[in-house]
């Protein structure tokens, strides 16, 4: 084994998101392409001596080989140890879990979350920090930086590492260690919920579908819902993690999670159903022929915590994304305990959990978690409502529906314009901004505007501030619409369309959204002038 210090070029100038850095595989796979993003983040986190590194992704195509890469170079770049997931499987909830237990120096996440997988697919690479969440901006900054500036990065030369075994290995001087990841996060989950009310429910004759896409998952749903919960072994679909995912887009919506849509929405349905999508931090939640949306999934949440064990003495407060509907503010106000309003991104609840001032958050985008980890978790929102459901003993829409009839119901859609080319969509954008004064204090029909504007956040943790975070229509009854150009894809432009109408009349709650939302995705449409700007007559999903 020898340390090769290999001479390289400045990084290719395509700045990292959010979530990371998401592009093809393909792309990943040019020379030295991966190898310098990673260098930068070494470079960038100066870790101390003896440091432990986490390592995993969600096993789709190139997880493996870059897993290689990534342990032959933090073994050059003086980390002591890593502990991988079994088989290079790890989840982002289970990630960071896994920093936060062992108390490694952060870790590096293979995912592109949602992204379609294979050979023709996506990939992704992200560095968690020693909270166990993603990093902040001042760090994803600092790695852009040193990307642009790099001219070498150190890699062991050594033999490939056995990944599908429990065990230690040597690396030169670092030492490799592959643990059960599944087995951490199913007890951590153990800590966290009634898992004895939860299996006397399965045990009632309770049926239940959880499909795992081909996705990551499916070890830990086997572990948790089958070994641990007694679950019957039908309950499980697309179990098995698969490079390609399938074939399918691992995305936990009414679109993309067809197989177990069908199911619910067909005769004889299961009592409840939910999916996760590619690195686990996502969930969608059904009842039979009912589809609760993210945004009231949170509020019922929080409006229920008290019925789990972790959070039997009460929260100390809520957090929503922007984009995502008011009905969970609705229950911290009853509550009495704080409700933060913030850009979409988890690093943001990061803050305020570490800062204790949170104890649920959620975004819109099926994503729910917890202070117990520093990621959304989708199975732990599933979870939580098979706790609540094993108490409550009624169905998922009989139990929304009692929700809508306390607090009221924000009628909530997104519509997803998928693919569209950059400046189509940018124009789109600029074209609201410069009619924000001639929109303020316009009717259409019903609804009077209020104010229009761009979010920005002032972190009330560390005193950042976030720009130009979507552009909010805000009307007199309380009722938005949101436009907000997405940075989870890695070709053309994602244009989202948020739509909400507050409904107070508590007794009637039966209207399909899209119907009760009409009036209002005419004026979105009107407003943006988005058909004639892009061409396209309808969204590629809604949710």
């Amino acid at each position: 084994m020898t340390l090769q210090v290999v001479p390289t070029q400045p990084f290719s100038g395509q700045k990292p998101g959010t979530s990371g850095l998401r592009k093809r595989v393909a792309v990943f796979q040019q020379p030295h392409y991966l190898e310098n993003f990673v260098q930068s983040i070494f470079d960038t986190v100066g870790a101390p001596e003896a440091a432990t590194l986490t390592l995993g992704g969600d096993g789709r195509y190139f997880n493996r080989q870059a897993i290689q890469i990534i342990l032959k170079m933090a073994a050059a770049n003086g980390f002591s140890r890593v502990l991988v997931g079994l088989g290079g499987i790890l989840s982002t909830p289970a990630a960071s879990c896994v920093i936060r237990k062992y108390k490694t120096y952060g870790g590096i996440i293979l995912s592109a979350s949602h992204n379609p997988g294979g050979i023709d697919g996506d990939f992704g690479i992200k560095y968690n920090t020693p909270n166990g969440g993603p990093a902040p901006e001042k760090i994803t900054e600092a790695i852009y930086e040193s990307s642009k500036q790099i001219t070498c990065y150190q890699i062991l030369d050594a033999p490939d590492v056995s990944l599908d075994g429990i065990g230690e290995t040597r690396l030169g001087d670092m030492v490799v260690e592959v643990i059960s990841a599944v087995d951490d996060y199913a007890e951590l989950m153990s800590a966290i919920f009634d898992f004895n009310a939860i299996k006397a429910l399965f045990a009632s004759g309770f049926s239940f579908r959880f499909d795992a896409m081909h996705a990551v998952t499916g070890p830990y749903a086997r572990e948790v819902f089958i070994n641990r919960l007694a679950a019957p072994e039908t309950s499980l679909m697309n179990a098995i993690p698969l490079e390609d995912f399938g074939g399918g887009h691992p995305d936990p919506n009414l679109t993309y999670a067809h197989d177990l849509v069908t199911v619910m929405y067909g005769d004889n349905a299961p009592d409840f159903g939910a999916a996760s999508d590619g690195d686990g931090d996502r969930n969608m939640i059904l009842g039979r022929g009912f589809f609760v949306t993210p945004s009231d999934s949170l509020a019922l949440l929080a409006a229920n915590a008290r019925l789990i064990p972790a959070y039997a003495q009460g929260i100390a407060g809520v957090a929503r994304s922007m984009p995502t509907s008011a009905a969970v503010d609705r229950v911290a106000e009853e509550l009495g305990i704080p409700c933060f309003e913030t850009p979409t991104g988890w690093k943001f609840f990061g803050n305020l959990m570490d800062a204790g001032k949170v104890t649920l958050c959620g975004e819109e985008s099926f994503g729910t978690g917890s202070n117990h980890v520093r990621e959304k978790d989708g199975l732990w929102a599933v979870l939580f409502w098979l706790n609540i459901l094993a108490i409550k003993r009624q169905p998922v829409e009989n139990i929304m529906k009692r929700h809508w009839a306390q607090y009221g119901r924000n009628v909530y859609s997104r519509h997803d314009y998928e693919g569209l080319p950059t400046d189509a969509a940018a124009g789109v954008i600029n074209h609201i901004h410069a009619s924000f004064i001639s929109l303020t204090g316009k009717q259409f029909g019903r609804y009077t505007i209020q104010v229009c504007d761009d979010f920005s956040y002032t972190d009330s943790v560390d005193g950042s501030i976030s720009n130009n975070q979507g552009i909010r229509i805000l009307f007199v009854d309380g009722s938005r619409i949101v436009f907000r150009l997405s940075g989870t894809g890695t070709e053309g432009a994602t244009l989202r369309i948020y739509l909400e109408a507050y409904e107070p009349n508590r007794g009637q709650h039966h209207l399909d959204a899209q119907v009760a939302l009409a009036e209002m995705i005419q004026i979105a449409l009107d407003i943006s002038e988005l058909k004639q700007r892009t061409g396209r007559d309808v969204p590629t999903v809604i949710t």
